[in-house]
């Protein structure tokens, strides 16, 4: 990657978001229009999942500077949440935000499949191209999907405060140890962590439901939203055991890089994102 000098790129940075504003309301203005072809989806087995990881470790491996700069934004954001919710003594949201904050993942890969979908093209890559999002003629199919996903996470978190009503509540706790302690060592607290997974598994399914493989889709072909969820869905029920390992995969991994104050996900989130690039390209023909 070519280093260029301050104004150089603070030219090219102005260039690329006047070129963005412009696509972004070319295309708010002008809705995507389906060119009424349905993405064709094949079979996969669980050890193509293998390769799948392999391409995007390989990817991450050539752009991890640019991918590090992205992704500091996505645990970052994870973090003034969680800060907001204690500081407001939400503590039975603090998990349920965090794990929930998943659910948004999607959307907030985008950059990483555009980034993937270039070098596939083999053409030059580099953290800035990631914006190209902005620019592609399905850009407001995209930020339809994303506002879908964020409905979704607010209702998870509507959910879990309701669970926790029901079982600990109505009550807030007054500290974090003595919500913890109330939650592991009561009845109720078993009670609202047993619900509290199988519920958030059910959101967790829905949004591998829709979004394996739709934003890649969006981005790659010209289609409408509802198309690209359509293609999504027939990729889980064609694969169902590929895609529920691939969905225990993104769980482990997410819960393995939120484990330290969520800065692991600045590792795990770019392998997964470009990952899930290359599953796209194995499912949809």
């Amino acid at each position: 990657m070519t280093i260029r000098n301050p104004v150089e790129w603070t030219a090219g940075q102005i260039e690329l978001t006047t070129h963005a504003l412009k696509s972004a309301g070319h295309v708010l203005r002008h809705p995507q229009v389906d060119t009424g072809a349905t993405p064709e989806v094949g079979r996969i087995s669980v050890l193509d999942l293998k390769d799948v990881l392999m391409r995007g470790l390989r990817d991450f491996g050539a752009y991890r500077t640019d991918v590090f700069f992205i992704c500091f934004i996505y645990p970052l954001s994870g973090l003034i949440l969680a800060n907001v919710t204690l500081r407001f003594g939400l503590f039975p949201l603090v998990f349920p935000l965090v794990s929930g904050f998943a659910l948004i993942g999607p959307f907030a890969a985008a950059g990483l499949y555009e980034m993937s979908r270039r070098q596939e093209q083999g053409r030059p890559v580099s953290w800035l191209d990631a914006l190209g999002v902005f620019s592609s003629p399905s850009f407001a199919e995209i930020i339809k999907l994303g506002i879908v996903l964020l409905a979704i996470f607010l209702l998870w978190l509507a959910t879990a405060m309701l669970i926790y009503r029901l079982t600990l509540g109505p009550a807030m706790p007054r500290s974090l140890s003595g919500f913890f302690a109330s939650l592991f060592t009561t009845p109720a607290g078993w009670t609202l962590i047993g619900v509290g997974i199988g519920v958030g598994s059910i959101f967790a399914l829905i949004v591998l439901a829709i979004s394996v493989v739709s934003f890649p889709l969006l981005l790659d072909r010209p289609v409408t939203v509802s198309t690209a969820i359509r293609t999504s869905v027939r990729a889980v029920m064609l694969n169902p055991v590929p895609m529920l390992v691939w969905g225990a995969i993104v769980a482990a991994g997410l819960v393995l890089g939120a484990i330290p104050a969520l800065i692991g996900l600045i590792v795990v989130m770019p392998i997964l994102g470009h990952a899930t690039w290359h599953l796209y390209r194995k499912v949809v023909r």
